[in-house]
């Protein structure tokens, strides 16, 4: 440690120690890690006459991937800026679908305060800055 004596070199450790802490919380994103990349949610599919149908096969699907459930269900999905697209079928019945759009956590305006636009631009590239409704229900055609 004898090196550390010379004052310049303890200027120099001092210098690295600040650089390492302000670059460090840049380089992160913050929604991702607290909320991870992705997401649970149940599904659940009703008939027009608003009674709930158990057992239709559902099919979602973002840019991110594609996961099937059967309802009433909870799966996980991968958080994404882009629609999350729900198609069901049920013997019986006709089909149904539904677009579920993403909404920006507010994790994500958090991010830009304190992850800079490093963190903000990871955020949204991964799709960790969006969220999809918790619950989401699936009007099925009527019963054929």
């Amino acid at each position: 440690m004898n090196h550390l004596r010379h004052p310049s070199h303890r200027i120099l450790v001092i210098r690295t120690l600040w650089r390492v802490a302000l670059t460090v919380p840049f380089l992160t994103s913050c929604a991702s890690i607290v909320t991870g990349l992705s997401q649970s949610l149940s599904v659940e599919t009703v008939a027009p006459d608003g009674d709930d149908v158990i057992g239709a096969n559902c099919k979602l699907g973002n840019d991110k991937g594609n996961w099937t459930v059967n309802t009433p269900g909870t799966i996980t999905v991968v958080r994404s800026y882009k629609d999350l697209n729900v198609y069901c079928t049920k013997d019986g019945f006709g089909q149904g679908s539904i677009a579920v759009q993403s909404s920006t956590q507010t994790m994500a305006a958090g991010n830009i305060l304190f992850g800079g636009p490093i963190g903000a631009g990871v955020d949204a590239a991964t799709g960790a800055a969006f969220d999809y409704p918790s619950s989401i229900k699936v009007l099925l055609d009527g019963k054929k």
